[in-house]
């Protein structure tokens, strides 16, 4: 058995600074860019191993990632459905204005931070139909529509459930109420327009209530 020497010249083989990383170039010979590094440590302000790319990217298949982080967006185009989050306890938050438009470039739904208010086209809310005489909403029902012709007791969730500036509206929809009533009724202490219960009389009656977070009041 013998032995030699052999030389081998890496400086030839793989050019770039120090972290590039490395592509063909031409002749069989590859080659890095400072603008495509990985770094093994902090530097610059980035956190170990961490690959950064100054330029575009294009990727024809699925990128995952457990945190996606936008800079300087201007366009975002994409077909199908999009969905965020995966549990309650998400919050996805934004700065600036919204607005939300059909196929056809109808605004249905935007939030202005000019006036700083939310406009819709049309309005859906919550409604609940109160068939039984003793009923118990739920938060948040916006309309409670009471059907049953008896006296109805419906007790109101409290107003620091609903939170402050909650609206909710009772409408009496029984087309005839012989001498019966629909009592409004709290617990926990909290009012309606300072009073523990309130009842709503006559025919086809109705009463629109707002939160402050601490109890309800008539407007």
């Amino acid at each position: 058995m013998s032995f030699g020497w052999a030389y081998v010249d890496c400086d030839a083989s793989a050019l770039g600074p120090t972290g590039s990383i490395q592509f063909m170039s031409g002749g069989g010979v590859t080659t890095g860019s400072a603008k495509m590094m990985y770094h093994t440590t902090s530097v610059g302000g980035y956190q170990p191993s961490t690959m950064v790319l100054s330029g575009n990217l294009i990727v024809t298949g699925s990128v995952s990632a457990s945190i996606f982080h936008y800079e300087n967006v201007t366009r975002i185009d994409a077909t199908g459905s999009t969905y965020f989050g995966n549990s309650n306890d998400d919050t996805h938050s934004r700065i600036g204005s919204l607005i939300v438009k059909n196929a056809a470039g109808v605004k249905v739904l935007s939030a202005s931070i000019g006036d700083q208010a939310v406009h819709v086209r049309g309005l859906n809310v919550i409604y609940e139909a109160v068939t039984v005489t003793s009923y118990t909403a739920s938060t948040p029902s916006y309309i409670l529509g009471v059907q049953n012709s008896n006296n109805v007791r419906i007790q109101i969730p409290s107003a620091s459930t609903y939170g402050s500036g909650a609206l909710l509206i009772v409408k009496d929809e029984a087309p005839t109420r012989a001498g019966t009533n629909i009592i409004l009724t709290g617990s926990g202490g909290y009012t309606f327009d300072n009073t523990p219960s309130y009842t709503l009389t006559g025919s086809m009656p109705a009463i629109s209530l707002y939160s402050n977070g601490a109890n309800w009041f008539v407007f």
